[in-house]
């Protein structure tokens, strides 16, 4: 069937975190939310009647996941990433930052220093810094609007410092790199080298632009599966964030052990009722939708680039590969973190992400949710176009 992106969901009194909250977090509720990352798209068809066939049963007694649900996901693994994956090696959470917070709890003790590669996603300095685990930087390098890793940096941080464990991003948000099987394994080596456990967040590995193929990190070798885990969810690719729903796969047995066991724990063996049905069904039926939400996501883009390029060229947009998130480089406006919020939320009235909050080489910039239908893109770069012209006229008057 044909979908339509251009449709505009009212998501209103839904308990939207990104849309009910905004006067809230941002004290005005005339600002566009362009921020967190959730689409503004309705989920595929067969989920939706998927989830409205199970409402209508009307027992939503505790669920197991069946044979069927780990057969789907499965089969979409090898299917989209070409890798085989065997269902002893999956389990499940409600959500990859409570899989991220297990595996620290389950590899590493308080004190224990974790790597991370900034700017990247703002939880994951979180989930360490509240386990009472010490961050260690590997900073990515920027150069020519392209974002490389600093294996010389990584090289001497696990040689010099206690590290247990990096948490690498893959693709990277916010810098939309699909890192290359070449740039993994080079990575991969050097902890393996140094025994440092690579935890691959890859919640957005379905979301990849023409010319570029994502690689999970674990499939590129038997020594590199045995020695991470890999964090997928259908929350990204078929907008399912509120279901909860998360697949960990982790081939090696000594590691998916004690993972396990803090699961059991905190007693999280069940899953959402919902959040079953609605992946499954994703994972079955959603890939007509995706292929067709991923060409939308290109003109997206082509949009927001061209904009930017011809009306606002103090602004230059850092090339994506993957993800629906545009990563801005916003340095030639002058202003300073804070007032680059500002300048966002109370001269354009628009709400992004704003770089400094993803860490070290973040300042200046801000991240913008492309996944929303297009006069909505346009709405917010049409506000930024404004404010950015008013400002300058202001200065130049001040000048005079």
């Amino acid at each position: 069937m044909k979908y339509n992106f251009d449709e505009v969901i009212s998501r209103y009194n839904t308990d939207s975190v990104k849309w009910d909250h905004t006067e809230k977090l941002f004290g005005d509720k005339d600002i566009l939310p362009m921020w967190i990352a959730d689409m503004d798209f309705v989920s595929p068809k067969p989920v939706v009647e998927a989830l409205k066939e199970r409402a209508e049963h009307g027992v939503f007694g505790y669920t197991s996941r069946s044979n069927d649900y780990f057969q789907a996901f499965i089969d979409w693994v090898q299917r989209r990433h070409k890798w085989d994956i065997q269902k002893r090696w999956i389990r499940c959470t409600p959500g990859i930052m409570p899989a991220l917070s297990i595996a620290i709890q389950s590899f590493t003790n308080e004190g224990d220093k974790v790597i991370i590669q900034t700017p990247v996603y703002t939880p994951f300095m979180e989930v360490i810094e509240k386990n009472n685990r010490d961050i260690v930087l590997n900073p990515l390098k920027y150069e020519n609007e392209r974002y490389e890793m600093d294996y010389e940096n990584l090289e001497e941080v696990v040689e010099n410092e206690d590290v247990k464990m990096i948490i690498l991003c893959n693709p990277h948000n916010p810098a939309g790199r699909v890192w290359s099987k070449e740039e993994l394994t080079r990575l991969g080596e050097i902890c393996l080298k140094n025994n440092v456990l690579v935890i691959s967040d890859e919640a957005h590995f379905d979301i990849v632009y023409k010319g570029h193929t994502h690689t999970p990190f674990a499939s590129i070798s038997e020594e590199f599966a045995d020695h991470s885990i890999t964090c997928t969810a259908p929350s990204k690719t078929f907008n399912l964030a509120g279901v909860q729903m998360a697949n960990i796969i982790i081939p090696n047995k000594e590691l998916r052990d004690p993972f396990t066991k803090i699961i059991d724990i905190m007693y999280l063996g069940l899953s959402n009722t919902f959040g079953v049905t609605a992946a499954e069904n994703a994972y079955k039926y959603g890939e007509e939708w995706l292929d067709q939400f991923l060409d939308y996501l290109e003109g997206n883009l082509t949009f927001l680039t061209t904009f930017i390029e011809t009306n606002l060229k103090e602004i230059k947009v850092i090339p994506p590969e993957g993800t629906y998130l545009a990563w801005l480089d916003c340095r030639a406006l002058g202003l300073n973190a804070k007032e680059l919020e500002d300048f966002f939320r109370k001269n354009a009235k628009v709400a992004f992400d704003e770089g400094y909050t993803f860490g070290l080489g973040g300042e200046g910039f801000t991240r913008v949710n492309m996944a929303c239908p297009r006069h909505v893109l346009e709405d917010g770069l049409r506000r930024v176009e404004r404010a950015v012209k008013e400002n300058l006229a202001k200065n130049a008057e001040e000048v005079r």
